[in-house]
């Protein structure tokens, strides 16, 4: 069995440049293990979507490094960092992000179509199995404005499960939705991980689903303040 991290950041700060240099997280060392659910909290401006986004390839620490599955992903040009978040990474905002203009099978299906590799009639059997998996499959057709808040939300959920992903990164996925929808969020990401044995990091101000991760990482002024793991 593999023992390596799936994530392993190692002293990891980001500042952003400038006459008075703003430092958005500082020496951060954080290893992440396969199948885990890990929440992250903290006040507003403490630094927590920024790890997140350095997390997932879509920032760059200025000092420090990040590997994910063993490879250093600081050191790959910005093709590879692209290549690398299309094919192991899967992302869910507050905010869906779904294109209006296709259908939500066909938001689901463009993942794999970037990808490539895969004949269409196979992306969109795997669209629509993703999408029963999460009680849409009767919406496939639908667009995305004839969808709720919290079925828009699962239609995210499933575009970020496309490809398979070694690591889900959600940041405030909640934060828009009424407190139904944002347990039944929870509990997908739950189900990934102790089902599916996938891992998901998630961004959360809301503590009481920040609670039922396996692990809760607490952020201040850019530093780790707690740890549970």
């Amino acid at each position: 069995m593999d023992k390596t991290p799936l994530i392993d950041a190692r002293g990891v700060t980001r500042e952003l440049p400038g006459t008075v240099p703003v430092t958005l997280v500082r020496d951060i060392t954080l290893t992440i293990p396969r199948g885990q659910f890990v929440a992250i909290t903290g006040p507003s401006g403490s630094g927590k979507s920024s790890l997140l986004y350095l997390l997932g390839l879509l920032d760059v620490p200025t000092q420090g490094e990040i590997l994910l599955e063993g490879t250093n992903t600081t050191t790959l040009d910005k093709d590879r960092q692209a290549q690398t978040r299309l094919a192991r990474l899967g992302f869910v905002f507050q905010f869906h992000f779904l294109l209006h203009e296709f259908s939500v099978l066909g938001n689901v299906m463009i993942p794999m179509r970037q990808l490539g590799g895969r004949p269409n009639g196979e992306i969109e059997k795997r669209a629509r199995e993703l999408l029963a998996a999460l009680d849409m499959e009767e919406y496939a057709d639908r667009l995305p404005e004839q969808l709720s808040g919290g079925q828009r939300q699962r239609v995210a959920l499933a575009r970020a499960l496309a490809n398979d992903p070694a690591l889900i990164l959600a940041d405030e996925p909640t934060g828009n939705l009424d407190s139904k929808n944002a347990q039944q969020v929870f509990d997908i990401f739950k189900r990934l991980v102790e089902e599916k044995g996938q891992t998901v990091v998630a961004v959360t101000h809301e503590l009481d689903l920040a609670a039922q991760a396996h692990r809760r990482i607490k952020l201040v002024d850019g530093r780790i303040a707690e740890d549970s793991g």
